[in-house]
């Protein structure tokens, strides 16, 4: 069995914040997630980065199922297995396990041009993002895009890089309720970063 703990030796001191942020994924989701773990030990930093987030969406044309689609992509190129399960398993809720599966291996052909021009976008973000053309912002426009909705998309995924970076790096597992959840076409396409 694999343990909760992260490299960071122990959990956060305890505190009302912590105690609350515990709380909130116990009624979301029946446990604490080993990336609240992790934030926790500054509980304001992650109140603000979700604030910051959610600040981010409220306003925007992207549809739930873009922005899915577009952390699914960027989660399998960052090769994070965290929020590729959680986002996988998202995405299928969304559209369907097949669907979800394609896009965590980089193949958008089924989807529709707006969300396929989102993923390629996403992963072009992830790989280099010093590659980035005019014909890759020219694409998304042709795609349906409007100017805001391309730089909302790109603050989104640039978000989830820094949330799979910091999860990453100080050893966040995917929780292995978080895995076994999954539907299976996801969970057997995750094969990178570190397992439940």
């Amino acid at each position: 069995m694999t343990s909760h703990r992260s490299v960071i030796p122990a959990d956060p001191p305890k505190s009302p914040a912590v105690a609350a942020a515990y709380e909130a994924d116990v009624t979301s989701d029946g446990y604490v997630n080993n990336l609240t773990r992790v934030w926790c030990w500054r509980p304001d930093v992650l109140v603000s980065f979700q604030a910051l987030r959610a600040d981010l969406l409220s306003g925007s044309g992207l549809s739930p199922r873009e922005v899915a689609v577009m952390v699914t992509a960027t989660a399998a190129a960052r090769g994070d297995a965290y929020c590729a399960l959680a986002w996988g398993s998202r995405l299928a809720e969304l559209s369907d396990e097949a669907t979800a599966a394609r896009v965590l291996q980089g193949v958008d052909s089924d989807l529709p041009e707006r969300e396929a021009a989102l993923a390629g976008w996403s992963r072009q973000v992830v790989q280099d993002p010093n590659a980035t053309t005019e014909a890759h912002v020219e694409r998304l426009r042709d795609a349906g895009l409007n100017d805001q909705e391309i730089f909302e998309a790109t603050t989104w995924i640039a978000f989830r890089l820094a949330l799979s970076t910091i999860n990453d790096a100080l050893g966040a597992r995917p929780d292995p309720q978080l895995a076994e959840r999954a539907p299976r076409l996801v969970r057997e396409t995750i094969t990178y970063g570190r397992q439940a």
